[in-house]
């Protein structure tokens, strides 16, 4: 059985790494894609891509480091399908700067875009899975690659967002929605296999 099928997955930052793996794959399982990116260029092109193999998407475009993006977003997705099962927290700028050299602006919106973002995302959704006592949210983290090891305010986020998660898990299980910090596709894959 395709415990996919069908579900209504919504994916910030689904238009390239793994947040685009992950909507290609979960389509080619049948679910329906929701994918979210702050620009339309490389989401519209992952859309396309999965509509052509018979899949079923539909993107939306807001930046979900605002609180005004993030809502609206979740209303557009309810509003087109009626719920939304999964949530996978993807979106991320990954600024190469040493700390030292790094403007105050670069630090502020990578932890505006990985933390808040993640964090107005599992709110306005969280809300939405638990009046309906059920739902997922996986939150990637930063990953092993050496290229991520280099970028100090890219891991401080990512970090901050892997205690989030199980801050998140702990306050909403107990209402059905199961939060989970990962950091790779296979183990996102493997989380929601086993939803």
């Amino acid at each position: 059985m395709n415990i996919l099928k069908d579900k209504v997955v919504l994916i910030t930052g689904a238009g390239r790494g793994n947040g685009r793996k992950l909507a290609e794959e979960l389509a080619r399982r049948g679910a329906i894609v929701v994918l979210n990116d702050i620009s339309p260029i490389n989401v519209e092109e992952v859309k396309a891509g999965i509509r052509a193999e018979g899949g079923q998407a539909k993107s939306f475009i807001e930046d979900v480091a605002k609180k005004v993006g993030a809502q609206m977003l979740v209303k557009e997705v309810e509003d087109a399908f009626g719920k939304i099962d999964i949530l996978i927290n993807h979106a991320a700028v990954e600024p190469h700067t040493p700390l030292l050299d790094m403007d105050e602006w670069d630090w502020h919106r990578t932890l505006d875009v990985n933390l808040t973002g993640t964090f107005l995302m599992t709110q306005s959704v969280g809300r939405v899975m638990r009046a309906k006592g059920s739902g997922v949210i996986v939150c990637l983290g930063a990953g092993t690659s050496e290229k991520a090891k280099e970028a100090g305010a890219y891991l401080t986020s990512k970090a901050a967002v892997s205690e989030f998660a199980h801050q998140a898990d702990r306050e909403l299980s107990r209402h059905g929605v199961r939060v989970h910090a990962v950091d790779s596709f296979a183990e996102a894959l493997h989380v929601l296999e086993d939803a």
